[in-house]
């Protein structure tokens, strides 16, 4: 573990690796536990055959991070383990996928009898999935807003950052101060709301947390709301430019407005990516709240 330590985090500190996650597959997104991905022993070193989607940035990956199945006469949840690959390699496959939005920060991976160094497993043989269920507790708690940077980082894919008030006073006017126009102006005060309680939340777990404590099953709560939040952010965006918030291009809009279109577009994926609205939910009902299944 130690030499592992050495030659990985080393790099990485330096900021000479960039790594993807190889987790979803084309069938085993929501039910990740599903996954085909096999690596069989070939002595010093795992063979891979299988195919990853959505690893984002694996265009311009070094290595990949990936769960593997290594037993498949284990349970669901068993048999599963956690390798590190080089992404640099004839096994490796990798194709971007074009999004609605027109930009293509996923990617598909198809892994071709690709090599994985057994000093490159990470934890115990068909012991990953713990490993691979923490790091995804991580990544939601990144993405609800609790990690170090604070605050609902902008969806995958989005690129422009607008005040919702400051759209609506532009396309709608100004009336004491306020956006003009009554409805539009009671949806944006409500959405306001409701992400003020989100940070107030984001605050109060980010100071209960600083003990140290890893982040636990409540990340979902976050990511569920934070994602759900970030969604109509920006679907409110449009809507307040009313049809100039619909254009895919041409002179009668400003890059602004056709940047708030692919914003929407690509918005609508932030309820799916790092464990859909729906597995939230569900770890929220089991793990923080106690139902039965």
């Amino acid at each position: 573990m130690k030499n592992k330590k050495t030659k990985h985090l080393n790099i990485i500190a330096q900021g000479k690796a960039a790594w993807c996650q190889g987790y979803s597959e084309p069938g085993a997104g929501s039910d990740l536990a599903g996954l085909r991905t096999k690596a069989e022993d070939n002595g010093d070193h795992y063979v891979i055959n299988g195919q990853k989607i959505w690893t984002s940035g694996a265009q311009n990956a070094d290595w990949m991070f990936a769960l593997v199945r290594t037993d498949f006469n284990a349970p669901k949840h068993q048999g599963i383990s956690f390798m590190l690959l080089p992404m640099d390699q004839p096994g490796v496959t990798v194709k971007p996928i074009k999004l609605i939005s027109g930009s293509s920060p996923f990617c598909e991976t198809f892994l071709d009898n690709a090599i994985a160094e057994k000093s490159d497993l990470v934890g115990k043989l068909n012991e990953g999935w713990t490993v691979g269920k923490r790091l995804l507790q991580h990544e939601r708690s990144g993405q609800g807003g609790l990690g170090a940077g604070g605050g609902v980082r902008l969806p995958v894919g989005v690129s422009v950052n607008l005040e919702v008030e400051d759209v609506g006073k532009q396309y709608f006017g100004v009336e004491a101060g306020k956006i003009a126009e009554p409805a539009m102006r009671d949806e944006t005060i409500r959405w306001r709301m409701n992400d003020r309680a989100l940070k107030l939340s984001q605050r109060r777990a980010s100071e209960e947390s600083r003990s140290g404590k890893t982040p636990g099953d409540v990340t979902s709560v976050f990511k569920l709301y934070g994602a759900t939040q970030a969604r109509t952010r920006q679907e409110l965006i449009v809507r307040l430019m009313g049809s100039q918030g619909l254009g895919w291009e041409g002179d009668g809009f400003t890059d602004t407005e056709l940047g708030a279109t692919r914003s929407w577009l690509a918005s609508r994926a932030v309820t799916i990516y790092g464990g859909t609205n729906e597995v939230q939910a569900n770890i929220i009902a089991k793990r923080v709240l106690g139902l039965p299944d």
